[in-house]
């Protein structure tokens, strides 16, 4: 049993290794040994009345493409049928799933819309971002007014609806090349919530050039939160369970601020205010678990789950939309081709 995911098995055999992972009556196994992997399946089947399904290519609505130059997790079905399911499939593309110009607020004078149509939109966007880091940050923003929604949190979303219906194959790409290091990136933007003027902090990890882990959260205070190192800390346990051992993981921020006050053993006048968990991340540095790194704003990932996306794709060709995303996410949003 994993000693962070109590769902992760691992059975290690003459250097060969099987990896089972489980999710309620579900469950996803596999192995660097074919003999070991039809061992265990034979047992399973001996044990419980299962049904086995074959090579992975469809689990809990993620669509799963193993190839050997890598894997491609996606979810381009469930884009089809919830643009059906909300009679977005007729509607014109667009090419980002937010304007940078949009700027919601509660809206109390608009027009009131269904609030039982706007939540299950909102929903079926959720469950979309699995595979789709790219549309995070629109979907929470809009979520935020799910109490009472009016026709422009509702054009809002829409708008998400309609950068679909343009980029339905978008997803995950996980090379079989990728190294196997591990790097985290963490931004917020500067009181960017109308209502309240709370920050916005977007949070994402890879493992090589692969996304492993994202967020976007509106933050409890202006300053540098936890979730970021703690993030990285459980991928590093967890990863151990793999045989993967790490030193110092890089968290890359844009704020040389917040990496100062992190990094200063003192406590003085200005941070005195800054709740005792914030201290967390300076811990963690000076343990040698995590390595508070400055990146230029034009090379923070992160950037993405702090506002909305800016990369404009052009033209309907499938290359050219390829070639334009990988020029700002290597390796971590592909194409379906």
């Amino acid at each position: 049993m994993g000693s962070v995911d109590k769902t992760l098995f691992l059975l290690s055999r003459g250097g060969d290794t099987t990896i089972v992972q489980i999710y309620v009556d579900d469950i996803i196994f596999g192995g660097s040994s074919h003999a070991l992997v039809s061992s265990f399946a034979k047992q399973m089947s001996r044990e419980f009345k299962m049904s086995l399904m074959g090579e992975l290519q469809f689990f809990l609505g993620l669509q799963i493409k193993q190839g050997l130059e890598g894997t491609f997790v996606h979810q381009a079905k469930y884009t089809r049928d919830i643009l059906k399911k909300f009679n977005m499939g007729d509607s014109k593309p667009m090419t980002t799933p937010m304007s940078t110009n949009t700027a919601l607020d509660a809206n109390e004078d608009g027009e009131a819309v269904d609030q039982k149509e706007f939540r299950g939109m909102i929903g079926s966007l959720l469950y979309l971002t699995a595979t789709r880091p790219d549309i995070q940050f629109a979907v929470c923003l809009c979520a935020c007014y799910q109490a009472s929604p009016r026709t422009s949190h509702l054009q809002a979303v829409k708008r998400i609806f309609r950068y679909l219906k343009f980029t339905p194959e978008l997803g995950l790409w996980y090379s079989s090349g990728s190294s196997l290091s591990l790097r985290g990136f963490s931004d917020a933007d500067h009181a960017g919530c109308r209502i309240d003027r709370k920050s916005t902090s977007g949070t994402c990890q890879l493992l090589g050039t692969s996304l492993v882990s994202w967020s976007s959260f509106k933050q409890a205070s202006v300053a540098l939160s936890t979730t970021e190192a703690e993030y990285l800390l459980w991928i590093k346990a967890t990863l151990s369970d793999f045989g993967l051992r790490f030193g110092r993981i890089p968290l890359l921020v844009d704020s040389t601020s917040a990496i100062f006050v992190a990094k200063n053993p003192v406590l003085h006048s200005r941070t005195k205010h800054i709740d005792v968990r914030f201290h967390f991340l300076r811990d963690h540095f000076e343990k040698g678990d995590i390595d508070l790194i400055h990146v230029v704003s034009a090379n923070q990932l992160a950037d993405i789950f702090t506002k909305p996306l800016e990369l404009q794709v052009e033209g309907v060709d499938n290359a050219l939309i390829k070639g334009e995303i990988e020029s700002q996410w290597t390796g971590l949003i592909a194409l379906l081709v």
